[in-house]
């Protein structure tokens, strides 16, 4: 029975996987397809990444993508990590409060977000583009970051950064070699949060987006309703960086981690 049990679990297991990775590698097969169709492959050929990269709307579209991602990941990274630091020394009402409220734009539907951006830069009158687009990514991707940072200060000792002064450090060796070392594991994960939301995102930015300014998600839906196989050959790209960022941020910790035990050995 329990065999029986593993092989249906194996089984689904394996057909959720499918169900996940096959458009995928499906994409990236058309995306070397000579022709235009998105069915039926005609031969291999790199005709649709030379295009890709012949299109300076599709390029610029890439650059923003990437250039607000970057930037949003930094600024959010920083504001939610120290907003979450402060708040963990903050009374216990307050607090509450101000997680409640960091609560409440990740709970949001992206369309009423996405309304009230665009209504707060027309109020203001900011001309709406690069920067605004920047400004809506750094506002949604700090929740994300002071909710993944919050848990792994909760579970340190309230102490330890008093501790550390009491020794000789001062505050600022306290905050940068005793406190963000061990909270580290959390602000990595709100800030790969972050960069995937602010990558990923369409409806934020197509509204608060103007001037000709596109990111990927705004050029694909632009470009979706004609054919054009140069979007499985930009998308194979997000693909492939996205694979390359996810193995450097896994493979960085297993070669510390060895170099540690290296030192160790040689220590002994």
């Amino acid at each position: 029975m329990k065999k029986n049990n593993r092989v249906v679990g194996k089984v689904l297991m394996a057909l959720i996987l499918l169900f996940f990775y096959l458009p995928i590698v499906f994409m990236v097969i058309f995306s070397f397809n000579s022709g235009r169709s998105l069915t039926n492959f005609e031969g291999f050929s790199f005709i649709w990444y030379e295009r890709m990269y012949h299109n300076r709307d599709m390029m610029q579209s890439l650059y923003t993508t990437i250039s607000i991602a970057l930037i949003a990941t930094i600024v959010s990274t920083l504001l939610g990590t120290i907003s979450a630091i402060g708040l963990s020394k903050s009374r216990k009402f307050l607090r509450k409060l101000v997680m409640q409220l960091n609560d409440f734009p990740i709970m949001n539907p992206e369309i009423v977000t996405a309304i009230g951006l665009m209504l707060l830069f027309i109020t203001f009158h900011i001309e709406r583009g690069y920067l605004t687009m920047l400004l809506a990514h750094i506002a949604f991707c700090t929740p994300y970051v002071i909710l993944s940072v919050m848990p792994k200060i909760r579970s340190l000792d309230p102490n330890l950064a008093d501790a550390a002064m009491d020794l000789g450090a001062t505050p600022w060796q306290a905050l940068t070699k005793v406190l963000v070392p061990q909270i580290m594991p959390g602000i990595v994960s709100g800030a790969l949060i972050a960069f995937t939301m602010s990558f990923d995102d369409f409806i934020i930015s197509y509204f608060v987006t103007g001037g000709g300014v596109k990111n990927l998600s705004i050029m694909v839906y632009t470009m979706s309703k004609r054919v054009n196989p140069s979007i499985n050959a930009i998308s194979t790209l997000v693909v492939v960086l996205i694979t390359v960022v996810l193995v450097i941020i896994n493979v960085i910790p297993i070669i510390r981690q060895r170099r540690e035990k290296r030192h160790e050995k040689i220590v002994d």
